[in-house]
Order: C-alpha cells, then sequence, then structure tokens
C-alpha cells in the first residue's frame, strides 16, 4: 500500500480508523467502498451519510500525484449502484498543464472504467472550479448530481453551474456514462490492441467524433484502459490515455512501471490525440513505446 494513503488512514478517527485498516488491507480493495461496506462504517462510527463521505476524503485524496501544485484534492463519486470510487488529481511534469486531471475527473473516471452509468453525488474536499463543473454538466443525471463539501449542505450541480451549457444545447442525447458500444473492430490478435479497442467502444465524442481509447500495459503484464471523454464547452474534455493512467494510479500501479501503449482512434477526425499521448508519455519515459491504430 502507498504511503501516503497508510498515513492517510492513521490520520482517521476511531473507529473508522480501524474499520478502514480492514477494508484497504483486503487483497480485492479496489479504490472503491460497497454499498454494504459503506453501511457498515456508518453503523459503526454513527456518522451521517454526507459526514461519512467527508470523513473519507483524506483516504481519496492520498492517491493525489501533485509534484507542481503540491495541492492534493480529493474527490468521491457514487454510482447508481451506490458503490464509493475514489478519485485524485494528477498533475505531469514536462507537459502542458491542460494535461492534468482533476480530482473530480479522476473519480468520475474511475467509476465510469468500472461500469457505472451515472453518479448520483459527488463529495469533494474543496469548492469544484469551474472546469470541474462543466466537466460534470456532461454527466448523465447532471441535473440531479449533488455536490457536497465539507461543513457545508449539499447542493446541486446547477447551483454551482447556475444557466448551464451542456450536451442539450447541441442536440445531444446521449451524456457522459450513457450506455454505448459503437461497435468497432480489430483484426489483430493481441490483447492490449484489443483493450484499447474496447476502450473505443465505450467513448464519449459527439462532438468532434473521434471515438477513440488507449490500453496500458505494465511490467507485470496488467493492462489498464481508458475512453476519451468529450465535453460541449470542448477544453474540459479528457484523452483516454489520463482515464487510462487514473485507472493504474487508483491500481496503485506507478507510471514509471508502464511497458508499453496503444492508441486508438477513428482514421481522417477533425481532431486526433496521437501528438497530445506522446508528448505525455516523453515526458514520463521517451523509451515507452505507443503503437498507433487508426480506424
Amino acid at each position: 500500500m502507498r504511503a501516503s494513503i497508510k498515513e492517510a488512514i492513521s490520520g482517521l478517527s476511531s473507529p473508522l480508523k480501524e474499520e478502514m485498516e480492514k477494508i484497504v488491507s483486503s487483497p480485492v480493495f479496489d479504490a472503491t467502498i460497497s454499498p454494504e461496506d459503506f453501511t457498515s462504517l456508518s453503523l459503526v462510527t454513527g456518522l451521517s451519510d454526507a459526514d461519512l463521505r467527508v470523513a473519507l476524503l483524506p483516504v481519496a485524496a492520498a492517491y493525489s500525484i501533485a509534484p507542481i501544485s503540491k495541492f492534493y484534492v480529493g474527490a468521491i463519486a457514487r454510482g447508481t449502484s451506490g458503490r464509493l470510487y475514489f478519485g485524485a488529481n494528477m498533475e505531469f511534469e514536462g507537459v502542458q498543464l491542460s494535461q492534468s486531471v482533476h480530482a473530480e475527473q479522476s473519480a468520475i473516471s474511475h467509476a465510469w472504467i468500472k461500469g457505472e452509468t451515472a453518479i448520483t453525488d459527488m463529495t469533494i474536499n474543496y469548492s469544484p472550479c469551474g472546469h470541474c463543473r462543466q466537466f460534470m454538466n456532461e454527466l448523465n443525471g447532471a441535473d440531479k448530481l449533488e455536490v457536497q463539501l465539507p461543513e457545508r449542505d449539499a447542493m446541486l450541480l446547477h447551483q454551482y453551474l447556475p444557466e448551464p451549457f451542456g450536451p442539450a444545447d447541441l442536440g445531444i442525447e446521449a451524456p457522459l456514462l450513457a450506455p454505448v458500444n459503437h461497435g468497432m473492430t480489430a483484426h489483430e490478435d493481441d490483447a492490449l490492441i484489443q483493450a484499447a479497442m474496447a476502450a473505443t467502444n465505450r467513448s464519449h465524442a459527439p462532438y468532434s467524433k473521434n471515438i477513440s481509447g488507449v490500453a496500458i500495459r505494465d511490467k507485470a503484464g496488467n493492462i489498464f484502459s481508458g475512453m476519451y471523454a468529450e465535453n460541449a464547452a470542448f477544453n474540459p474534455s479528457l484523452p483516454p490515455l489520463q482515464v487510462a493512467m487514473v485507472a493504474m494510479n487508483l491500481a496503485e500501479v506507478r507510471h514509471e512501471d508502464i511497458q508499453d501503449v496503444v492508441l486508438v482512434e477513428k482514421a481522417n477526425a477533425v481532431i486526433s490525440h496521437l501528438q497530445d499521448t506522446q508528448a505525455v508519455l516523453e515526458a514520463l519515459n521517451p523509451d515507452i513505446p505507443l503503437a498507433y491504430l487508426a480506424v
């Protein structure tokens, strides 16, 4: 377990500290809290739903990678299944700040990767920036999404983002996280390419139409996939490489352990992720091989 996570748990009040130590020591712990475990934590600690989520924020923030800002943000997204998904901000030295991942994006991506089709509430240790308010407005169920901050009453996202501009304003009926399958196939019998293609088929790119996905293989042979999450305002869009690296980070796999990467995207699209993907990987390690497939 990462030292920052151990430190965060050790700083929790009893009995939450002892119960979380049991949960995270499980070999199947994956930076999520099941509905059953959350109910048990609430009963043991006597904390309300909102207070318990806020109390867990230091554990989420312990996943933060912030070498530039040294500002550690944690977020917890709850999917319609009732499961809670940790997320944290991620920064990459040597590349544009626009390639950073915000904590809200991390938690939402985490839930998306693991099959959630909507988010019911977000808990964050700092007020969401405008970038993240706009990103969350792309979500399936954004009009009902509740945002919980420490020492504040929960508020609807649209109270933080009044008169919102979103997918419906551009005639898009399928929001982010809504189930989709673009039906594209790859003939290559390669697990990494097939994983990237599967992610491509789940991507959300209704504006550029550049459906795209990334798969990363680490040195142990594990594969982490990420799909493109486009936004009606364009700039808050989240590239597929970052979504895959969110999955790596929350699985406690270091970026130094990346073995190879595949990027799949639509051929002849009006945009491309190739240059930015190359730039980020070059900054992490110039020796990481990147395979590229345009279909």
